[in-house]
């Protein structure tokens, strides 16, 4: 083929590829941590919270109070795997956001072996780098009751998603009960803070009981899908923004996890 002809090929691709593209406020993935640390009980508390958190007048505002007022979201259960439940859908109405809540809901989880927070980030960034819309920002929101023990180191993991331009936020269980009482950090929110999170504007928000979470996850989306208006939305405010990070242990997950395979090993 001629150059020319090659270059207008090219052109003709790419213009192709980006009007395929519909342009929305957010590109939005909430990784839902599904860890066998958990209980049963546990995740339908966490399905019913982001439910009630879909359905509630604040996210319906905050996604109206966007520039094109629509978001594009995606729900993935993780734990040392990943599962989308909920491939990316736009949101814009209240019917939108009532479909994707009983997705959510009719969700049956089975909780998964160990915990690899660096893979659901590197998971949910390739998501967003493969899906067929263009937001004007694009965030990771991601879950967790311990930290970091299978895969990749999480910085590492962090540092190349931060790289792509994209936000991570977290929303790190401070609750120690179920059979995870052995990966249990009392810090687990700094933990988030130093070794998890990053970009503009990235936030942390602990849930230090289970019957805070659900007010917990409506004022993450909110603040998630509202970030960069003018607007005074309803709980917004009062949320804590990740400080500097401090100096952290943040292969502390594999350590414990090293020492207690040595404990089922040890004779």
């Amino acid at each position: 083929m001629k150059p020319v002809l090659a270059a207008c090929a090219a052109f003709v691709l790419a213009t192709s590829s980006a009007a395929r593209s519909e342009e929305v406020d957010l590109e939005l993935v909430l990784m839902v941590d599904v860890s066998r640390s958990m209980t049963m009980g546990e995740l339908e508390i966490q399905r019913q919270g982001y439910a009630a958190a879909l359905r509630s007048d604040e996210v319906f505002a905050a996604v109206q109070a966007g520039l094109l007022q629509r978001i594009a979201l995606s729900y993935v259960e993780w734990a040392g795997s990943q599962k989308v439940i909920v491939d990316w859908t736009v949101l814009e109405a209240r019917e939108d956001l009532e479909a994707f809540a009983r997705a959510v809901e009719n969700t049956s989880t089975t909780g998964m072996r160990r915990t690899s927070i660096s893979e659901a980030l590197i998971f949910g960034a390739d998501m967003i780098g493969s899906n067929d819309y263009e937001g004007l920002r694009r965030v990771i929101d991601i879950s967790g009751d311990g930290p970091n023990n299978q895969g990749r180191i999480v910085t590492d993991a962090r540092d190349d998603v931060l790289s792509r331009r994209i936000v991570i936020n977290g929303l790190p269980l401070m609750m120690q009960e179920g059979i995870g009482g052995w990966w249990h950090l009392e810090d687990l929110d700094i933990y988030y803070e130093a070794c998890v999170t990053g970009g503009p504007g990235s936030f942390v928000i602990p849930v230090l009981d289970w019957t805070d979470f659900g007010e917990a996850v409506r004022r993450k989306l909110v603040l998630e899908i509202a970030s960069g208006t003018s607007t005074g939305i309803a709980g917004i405010q009062d949320v804590q923004f990740a400080p500097a990070r401090p100096p952290y242990d943040c292969e502390i997950g594999e350590k414990i996890w090293e020492q207690r395979r040595m404990d089922w090993y040890d004779p």
